[in-house]
Formats: structure tokens, sequence, C-alpha cells
């Protein structure tokens, strides 16, 4: 056995400690915490905490250190909250931008509004669940307490459909999402469907007043068409539809984009997804939406003719990490709106930083792809005026932020 003193915390969440041979990844434990257990290559396995950090708190999940969806219920509210503005400050000064990093705003709200159970068969016992960290093993759950109450049926629904589907002997992964018409479901990883199964599937989401059922994003049925409130417009989602994590999230981060872009007559939003800032902007706006995924645009733009008293919704679908918009189209608008995955938008930050533009918004969702983002924005004339970090992922090491940009 081994026993070491916690450093500090890691970006994943982690305890961070001198090991002999390097640094060790303790999950589960804080700064400041005495700990033993044994090593595994780089990770420590604590088997025993000889000395809490004053900070730690009880966790209130019971498949918590088991189930790899939550990292961080051990620490309390406040300081777990200072550590992920932490990581958004760090994040930009190690590329060397310096800017007002605000207040992280907690926008958890009711809770998380999608998820993604897994559902697997061990001979005759199907599980559905969670996977374990850094792991394909499963956890089965009888109930996830990060969810909103609007997700409270999701699990025995995604159950009852694993179970019928169990006979495929297939790996499932189930997302639900929660809308404001009811469930929208959504099963991977099936095959294609018999029709006695899809007949059963049918039933089932009669019983759990399931709003739409689709499978790999192909329609098996649908009830009532699953929509969403976008601002004053409605959006009928498409199947697998990309959400904000929670409904307050949306709201604190539409918030922000509307106050960066206040008094700007034309933004383009990219990455536009269904709508999520383009409805809004079009309320005070006129506003081109960019999206690669066609159903998404599709949606969003079928919303926003539906919707009176928009300023005028224009849309393209196109790639932009393959074709980005350039500086000449660029330079029709006051102001750009981003919202990319993980990866950022690096060829599209390229054409911007040459674009004869005064205002960028990036909403991010990765704090170090946004820090190298914004360095290639600032080289080419923007000041990074603030950032706002924004927890709507909690006790996980996922930070999303919104970084106003202006020359």
């Amino acid at each position: 056995m081994t026993e070491i003193t916690i450093d500090r915390m890691g970006a994943q969440g982690d305890g961070l400690a001198q090991g002999p041979a390097g640094p060790l990844f303790a999950p589960y434990t804080l700064s400041g915490e005495e700990v033993r257990g044994h090593i595994e290559k780089d990770r420590f396995v604590v088997d025993e905490v000889l000395r809490s950090s004053p900070e730690r708190a009880t966790p209130f999940c019971p498949h918590f250190g088991h189930c790899g969806g939550c990292l961080l219920q051990h620490w309390q509210i406040a300081p777990y909250l200072a550590w992920k503005r932490g990581l958004v400050a760090e994040a930009l000064a190690r590329e060397g931008v310096g800017t007002e990093v605000r207040p992280i705003v907690d926008a958890h709200g009711a809770g998380r509004r999608r998820v993604i159970f897994h559902a697997r068969q061990y001979g005759a016992r199907t599980v559905v669940g969670f996977a374990e960290r850094r792991s394909h093993a499963m956890v089965e759950i009888g109930a996830c307490p990060v969810l909103a109450p609007s997700l409270h049926a999701a699990l025995p629904a995604a159950r009852a459909v694993a179970q019928a589907l169990a006979p495929l002997k297939k790996p499932l992964d189930v997302q639900v999402v929660a809308t404001d018409t009811g469930l929208d479901m959504d099963v991977r990883g099936s095959g294609p469907l018999p029709p006695a199964l899809v007949c059963e599937l049918a039933g089932l989401a009669a019983r759990f007043d399931l709003a739409r059922l689709t499978r790999h994003g192909e329609l098996l049925l649908q009830r009532t068409p699953p929509r969403l409130a976008m601002g004053r417009a409605e959006v009928e989602l498409p199947p697998a539809a990309f959400l904000q994590a929670t409904a307050e999230g949306e709201r604190v981060l539409a918030e922000a984009v509307l106050a960066a872009t206040a008094g700007a007559k034309r933004v383009a939003d990219l990455f536009a997804g269904a709508g999520t800032f383009a409805l809004r902007l079009a309320e005070t706006a006129r506003v081109f939406a960019v999206e690669s995924h066609q159903g998404a645009l599709a949606a969003l733009l079928k919303a926003a003719r539906a919707t009176s008293g928009l300023r005028g919704v224009e849309g393209e679908a196109r790639d932009l990490f393959r074709r980005p918009l350039m500086p000449a189209e660029l330079s029709a608008f006051d102001a750009v709106v981003l919202d990319p995955p993980r990866q950022g938008a690096e060829a599209q930050v390229a054409e911007l930083a040459r674009a004869k533009l005064a205002r960028v918004v990036y909403v991010s969702c990765n704090a170090a792809t946004f820090a190298r983002d914004a360095r290639v924005l600032a080289a080419g004339g923007f000041h990074l005026r603030h950032v706002t970090p924004v927890d709507q992922f909690r006790y996980s090491a996922h930070v999303e932020l919104v970084g106003v940009l202006e020359r």
C-alpha cells in the first residue's frame, strides 16, 4: 500500500499527486487530502481517505464512484464552480490571451434534459445504465438524480425498449430528449427491425407517452411532433437533435449572445443547429444561419417562417470545416455568432481574422480550443473583451463559455 498527498485538481476532475515515476491521477479525491491505495500505471486507486478536505461533500447518488457519468459529487459546489472558472482562465493563459474572466454562471437549473443510456445483454439479463469511467463495463442504474423531472420516464422507457429488442442481442444506445410535447427517443445499434418488433415498440411508445421513436434517425412512429420553444419561435426538432444540456443553460447562453450582439442589424449564426441563437437573434436583426446538418437547418427555417414578427432568417447547409465563410461573405454582417463542436472552428476562425468584421461572439464547450481560436482572432486584430463561463454539466469536467471579441 502507498500513501500520497493530493497536490491539486487536474483538468479532468481527478486529484493530482507526484508519484515515483511521475504525476498520478487519483479519481474522487480533492486537493490537500491524504489517501492510501495502490498505483496502476498513472492512476492511483484509493482504498482509504486518511485526511479529508474540508471541501469534501457527501455524494447524493448511490451509483457515484461506479457510474462514469458524474465525477465530482464529492466536492462542495462553491469550490467546484471556482475550479471550473479556473479551467477557463488557465486555458487562456496557456495561449497567452489576456481578458476578464467573469464569475461562472451556475446553469444546472432543473437538470439535464437529454441523456444517452447504454443497454447491454448479459445472457438473459438486460442491463440499462451508464458505463464505468474509462471502461466498457456497465453500471445498471435505478435513477439518475442529475436529470430534469421532465425525463422522469426516460429510464423506464429505455429499459422497456431494450428488453423488447433483447432477442437481437445487439449493444444499444438509447438517446432521450425531453421536449415541450413529450419524450423524443432515438435507438442506435439495433440494425433493421422486423415488423413484429416495430409493433411492440409502438405499444411501448403509447405506454410511456413518447412523442416520437426513431432508429438511427429513421422514423419508426410519431404520436405527436416533438417541439421546443426557442424564443418566440417553436421548433419541430429533427430526430436525435442536438440541444444545450439544460434548459437553464440554453437560456443563459442565449441571453449572453443577445446582449453581446445588441444593436447589430445583420448577424451570421455559424454552426446554428436548430436555431438556439438564430431564432432569438431574428427578433431584432436579420439572420443568416449556417449549419451542416440539413435536418436541423430545415427545422430552423420552418420555425422562422411560421413565427410572426421576426426580422428575417435565411440559411445555408454548409460544412464550415471544409468550406468556411470567406472574408468577402463575412463583410456583409455587423456581428458573427459561432457555436462549434468541441474541436473548435480553426478553419472558420482563420477567415474571421481576415474579414472586415467588428464583432464576434464565440460560444464554446471546450476552453482549450476556444483559447486556441481566440489567439488567432487576437492576432487578426480582435480584442477579447470578456469571457463568461457557464456550468450546465454539473459534477463533470465540462464547462461552457461565451467570449466576446471586438475590434
